[in-house]
């Protein structure tokens, strides 16, 4: 729509905001009309006019089956469209219009704001199934005539009240048609479905919905007046109501269609069963992070106790193999505690990358200097805890064996993402140091090093990815891993 009303159309920025309004709150006039809605727009020449958007009801059979958006037409060719513009009324008048052996009714209701006339909504509807209407009908079609005086007065949709419309009660959801006072004119039976989850044992029709919706929803307090006016009608608003072991959703639409509220609509759908679904996810969530806080903690006990055995050992071999178990041990423990602190199974690698440096630079501190470039990103747990002992172990072999004792140097962890999606993503991560280099002969995939062997076998067999080491140039060693960003099934 940005696109059609920039290209063709005067229409300024804050008239386009109007029309986003307009088409977020449409689906409710369509659905009560039982037509398609299409929002035409007079051209910057003023001879033809765009379409801009469209809409089909869920209630009726569309009249419809292209889609209109996009198409242009000469002035002149729909007299309906260029009465509503230039008179700024609803126009109802003609005879049905046949498409393709369907007889269609076309009307025509102005799109106002602060004065001016925007467009022009065709509203079409498909008479083929015309039948003797329901009292449900009756009460869909009137408030639908009365949205549509609001429209062509400039007084709907309601400014600053964009609403969600697939997260809002919709109108087969449940309907409640209320006079100026808050009384219970209509009822339709999924909306009396929806109180009576709430603990309603009678009819809704001629009670104050307000303050019966109080009753049912249980208070600590004085009764809630904010819910007594939200489920009466007299302003815009949504909430939601608990009682009885049910959860409705309320959405009130005041009603001015001569500019003096003659009454409101309030949609309601029962929501009982997605409240405790989303619940128990919610508590299931909770229980996962507890477990990845008391696995974190675990660790960190495991660590603490090697490390306690590591200050009691005499051979400096035994002491120095404990602490690699330390890091090797805390490298996973960061993995889970930065679980432990979010809502699903995925962690922003980066933050765990660095802890991960600066926990194996104590090796050396003040000697060798360790930093990242590049972004890791997010990535799944199954990745996270494998990767982050494979960084471990390279890094602590690189300070380790890459520089004589005093000497200085660098060493650089580089993450590359690559891909569009997290299924066909690649990850590279080169670690590159400035020391020793490799000495002669020396064969990374047969090297019997414990922490090279840990890295084979996380990298290919866990990981799913390459492993290689190689002389750098001009001095110092690269290690370069090929990685999915995404779990290997």
């Amino acid at each position: 729509m940005n696109d059609l009303v920039r290209q063709h159309t005067a229409l300024g920025e804050t008239d386009l905001e109007w029309l986003h309004l307009l088409v977020s709150e449409w689906q409710l006039l369509s659905d009560l009309s039982f037509a398609d809605l299409v929002l035409w727009v007079p051209t910057l020449d003023g001879t033809r006019y765009v379409s801009v958007a469209q809409m089909r009801p869920n209630t009726g059979p569309t009249s419809y089956q292209d889609d209109m958006v996009g198409h242009l037409v000469p002035r002149g060719r729909r007299p309906l469209l260029d009465a509503a513009l230039d008179e700024g009324r609803i126009v109802r008048e003609g005879d049905p219009e046949w498409r393709e052996e369907v007889p269609v009714r076309v009307e025509s209701i102005p799109v106002r704001r602060e004065g001016r006339v925007l467009g022009v909504i065709a509203r079409n509807t498909n008479l083929l199934t015309v039948r003797t209407p329901s009292r449900l009908e009756l009460t869909y079609l009137q408030s639908a005539s009365d949205l549509a005086q609001m429209i062509a007065a400039g007084s709907f949709p309601f400014p600053g009240q964009q609403v969600d419309m697939d997260a809002s009660p919709r109108v087969g959801d449940g309907l409640i048609r209320l006079d100026a006072d808050g009384v219970v004119t209509y009822a339709s039976p999924n909306a009396l479905s929806a109180y009576h989850r709430l603990g309603l044992a009678s009819d809704l029709v001629g009670q104050d919905l307000g303050a019966t919706t109080a009753e049912l929803a249980p208070s600590r307090g004085p009764v809630d007046e904010a819910l007594v006016k939200l489920a009466s009608g007299w302003a815009p608003r949504e909430t939601e109501v608990e009682g009885n072991g049910g959860v409705i959703q309320l959405r009130a639409i005041p009603l001015k269609p001569k500019g003096t509220r003659i009454g409101s609509l309030v949609l309601c759908r029962d929501v009982t069963e997605l409240r405790r679904r989303e619940r128990e996810l919610i508590t299931k969530d909770a229980t996962i992070r507890e477990i990845h806080h008391r696995v974190k903690n675990n660790l960190q006990t495991v660590a603490a106790l090697l490390r306690l055995q590591a200050r009691r050992m005499d051979s400096p071999q035994g002491r120095e193999a404990l602490n690699e178990a330390v890091r090797r041990v805390g490298s996973i423990a960061i993995v889970h505690e930065t679980l432990s602190q979010n809502l699903d199974e995925r962690v922003e690698f980066d933050e765990i990358a660095d802890r991960v440096i600066a926990m194996v630079s104590e090796i050396s501190p003040g000697r060798v200097d360790c930093r990242r470039t590049g972004r890791f990103g997010i990535l799944d747990a199954e990745v996270a805890t494998p990767l982050s002992m494979v960084l471990t172990e390279i890094l602590q072999n690189a300070l380790e064996h890459a520089f004589t004792p005093g000497e200085r140097g660098t060493v650089e962890v580089a993450a590359l993402r690559s891909g569009t999606g997290r299924k066909d993503g690649r990850l590279l991560i080169t670690v590159l140091d400035d020391g020793n280099g490799l000495p002669e002969g020396f064969d990374p995939q047969r090297a019997g090093n414990l922490g090279l062997q840990i890295v084979r076998t996380l990298v290919e067999g866990e990981l799913g990815g390459t492993f290689d080491m190689v002389r750098a140039e001009p001095r110092g060693t690269k290690v370069v891993l090929d990685l999915p960003s995404s779990p290997q099934k």
